[in-house]
């Protein structure tokens, strides 16, 4: 995992947490086709260590990520559609890659999170921001669309507010993110990456079993329906209840 260019790796032992640093603060962590990659085979490297509780995500430099690299963009453009479409692809997967990892991934945001950079904080499943941070999908405004990140604000927003967002374009500060439920958690901005640490280290103490089955089950209930929800939440609930943490949990409440 040294051997990346585009981002570095912050592993912390003590408390079960790894952070992948966007690292290429001179072009605003741009997201080019590099840095997804990049991007994608360490958030899998990580899930896959039983010692990484918690993945977090954080830029370094002045923004957290302000979109897309529009000059690989244009390129793609004058390639051609399959070139467009491969690119797009790419993007893609890496928002499902987020919703499929075992571990959960919070987003530490300062600066400027906007239009594909937005939409990374958006895929991931907790966002904690600087109050000073600025969010935004303002693709319409280039004649573009935030056409992947629908999926995401669809489901977390609803459609009323998913549409204000992508069509209007505008940007907006991170209380108003917090107040929309995008932003889990506001810090003051000198302390956003000691608050993000102590905030993702929180979430590692948990039971890795019982939130790992969490996300599993919340993604898992996207179209489903009610019943069938039920039926999957009490498949669920009768798997935890073999886990070694939940014994122990039980044990520990019983002996009270």
């Amino acid at each position: 995992m040294s051997d990346y260019e585009q981002i570095r790796v912050e592993r912390h032992a003590a408390d079960g947490t790894a952070w992948i640093v966007l690292n290429d603060p001179d072009r605003r962590n741009a997201l080019n086709a590099a840095l997804v990659a990049e991007l994608k085979d360490a958030l899998r490297v990580l899930d896959a260590d039983e010692d990484v509780r918690v993945i977090g995500l954080r830029g370094a430099g002045p923004d957290f990520c302000a979109g897309a690299d529009l000059k690989e963009v244009r390129a793609t453009m004058d390639e051609g559609a399959l070139a467009s479409q491969a690119d797009a692809d790419a993007l893609g997967e890496l928002f499902v890659l987020l919703r499929r990892l075992r571990r959960p991934v919070v987003a530490a945001v300062h600066g400027r999170a906007l239009a594909g950079g937005c939409g990374l904080a958006t895929a991931c499943d907790l966002i904690v921001a600087a109050e000073d941070a600025e969010f935004g999908y303002p693709e319409v405004r280039l004649g573009f669309v935030p056409a992947m990140v629908m999926a995401l604000l669809r489901r977390s927003l609803g459609e009323k507010r998913a549409f204000e967002l992508a069509a209007i374009g505008d940007r907006f500060g991170a209380r108003r993110a917090h107040e929309l439920g995008l932003v889990a958690r506001l810090l003051p901005p000198g302390e956003l990456e000691e608050g993000a640490r102590a905030f993702a280290a929180d979430l590692a103490g948990r039971s890795a079993s019982a939130v790992m089955l969490t996300k599993r089950l919340l993604y898992g209930l996207d179209g489903v329906a009610f019943e069938d929800a039920i039926r999957a939440g009490a498949d669920v609930n009768a798997l935890a209840r073999l886990t070694e943490d939940c014994r122990a949990g039980v044990e520990r409440f019983l002996a009270r």
